[in-house]
């Protein structure tokens, strides 16, 4: 892949319904202790609520990540996605609290080892998008959150994509799917956001984010903007 700051091959587009958000991206790209492999990890969220509380939440997602990675060393997004729901359900739920909160975030968690041309990934109630040669391939995501569910928390799924040159991949969180506009004010869906972005995918990714801009705010026109809205692209 070519460098992150040459050529710029990935777009982010990242908008908060208000000041402070809580959908949230996070990259971090870090050598393990015992590993020559650098791995670039890219973390697309969206923690339970929006403004304020949602931050919070946000700020709580990403540092839970940091210790999973860099404190415990841990190298599989499903072993970091476990670790973080931990930590977050423990935050959540102090010793001797008499409610028990089930806040927590939907994710898709990239780790990109670009040496070896490889994704691993794992994914909490959000799928990912590969765009390969014309053609979209969706994986399915673990339907479960990243936090407090249920009585019985399975461990999250680990995805892997053995990469080619000239494929993109999507990962995203529900805000720009579920805007609601256009001639009936209806939802915006999954199926036209991939319509969009695969009609587009041969494009600078600068160009597609202008494209996704124009687009969202055409079909919102005077509509309020009713979630945090996250899109990120990445071209191998």
């Amino acid at each position: 892949m070519e460098t992150m700051t040459a050529t710029k091959p990935f777009f982010i587009l990242y908008r908060p319904k208000d000041i402070v958000s809580g959908d949230f991206y996070h990259a971090l790209a870090h050598r393990h202790t015992g590993s020559n492999r650098e791995i670039f990890y890219m973390c697309t969220a969206d923690c339970t609520g929006h403004g304020v509380p949602g931050a919070l939440m946000s700020m709580m997602g990403i540092s839970h990540l940091n210790e999973s990675i860099i404190e415990k060393n841990l190298i599989r997004p499903n072993e970091i996605l476990d670790n973080v729901r931990k930590g977050i359900i423990a935050s959540l739920n102090p010793e001797g609290s008499e409610e028990e909160s089930k806040d927590g975030m939907d994710c898709v968690l990239c780790a990109y080892d670009f040496e070896n041309m490889t994704l691993e990934f794992a994914c909490a109630n959000n799928p990912l998008w590969l765009v390969r040669d014309g053609a979209v391939t969706e994986y399915a995501p673990d339907k479960m959150p990243v936090g407090k569910y249920g009585e019985e928390m399975k461990p999250f799924s680990l995805q892997k994509i053995d990469l080619k040159k000239g494929d993109v991949i999507y990962t995203f969180t529900d805000g720009y799917a579920d805007q609601f506009g256009g001639p009936k004010g209806k939802k915006f869906k999954y199926k036209q956001l991939q319509e969009k972005l695969l009609s587009n995918c041969s494009l600078p990714m600068e160009d597609q984010k202008r494209i996704l801009e124009s687009t969202l705010d055409e079909w919102r026109g005077n509509l309020e903007q009713v979630d945090d809205i996250l899109v990120i692209g990445v071209r191998i």
